[in-house]
């Protein structure tokens, strides 16, 4: 009788999950579900996630395009806390993402968005329908700081992760100067056009790190450069991998 041996053979998942739709004030018009996702398959990318400035609002129609298509739609948001630091948050299950966007979107100011100087915020819907507008400005700071963010996400079954350490503004490195131990990040995000290695050391603790486009116009998002491997093409494995790596 001969022996048998189960390979497990880890698979590449080409990524971009840091881009923004037309409802980031700062995103393109031209950002619409149907192109976002349409440009990322022919880009030839696995998973993707659209992450609006303190808004998941889009979310939905993005994985709802999605799913005549093969790419996976991880959900997320870029919040900005109470310290002007830039973090991104990722869902596996999109309705409690939006519960948890909700809470964000409360915590902003009452300021109304100037279309002149930051641009429309469109909401669209799966056919790229423009179905209304957030008056609400999205760039501004919530109320809340890093470390209750970070608290607020893991009660919605989240990861939370910095966005662009290696930028001059609205980094967690940038603002604060450090990475706080107490946060117990497994992945950080560089902004960067070229692959980097999945882990870096900084302050003497290792990371995940992840290289996403910050994508605001269409030829902006990243090529089939950056992967992660992982066991399956799954959003719960590459969910796992942001939480622990593996």
């Amino acid at each position: 009788m001969s022996n048998k041996f189960i390979w497990y053979i880890d698979m590449k998942l080409y990524y971009d999950l840091h881009m923004h739709s037309s409802l980031s004030p700062c995103g393109c018009d031209d950002m619409t579900p149907n192109n976002i996702v349409n440009m990322a398959c022919i880009k030839e990318l696995d998973v993707i996630a659209v992450t609006d400035h303190n808004t998941m609002l889009n979310v939905p129609s993005v994985i709802e395009v999605a799913k005549d298509k093969d790419i996976l739609v991880l959900p997320g948001i870029e919040v900005t806390t109470k310290e002007d630091i830039h973090v991104l948050c990722y869902f596996k299950d999109i309705n409690k993402g939006l519960v948890f966007q909700d809470i964000i979107y409360d915590s902003l100011p009452d300021i109304k968005n100037n279309e002149l100087i930051f641009g429309e915020q469109l909401l669209m819907d799966s056919k790229d329908n423009i179905t209304g507008k957030i008056d609400k400005l999205l760039l501004n700071s919530s109320s809340y700081n890093i470390n209750e963010i970070c608290k607020l996400v893991k009660e919605y079954y989240g990861i939370m992760i910095p966005a662009h350490v290696n930028k001059n503004t609205n980094s967690i490195l940038s603002n604060l100067g450090f990475i706080p131990n107490k946060l117990k990040l497994k992945t950080i995000e560089k902004n960067c056009d070229h692959h980097k290695s999945i882990c870096d050391i900084i302050n003497g603790d290792v990371y995940n790190v992840i290289t996403n486009s910050d994508a605001h116009y269409l030829k902006d998002i990243n090529e089939q450069v950056n992967f992660i491997e992982v066991k399956n093409r799954s959003l719960e494995c590459v969910f796992n991998y942001l939480c622990r790596g593996v």
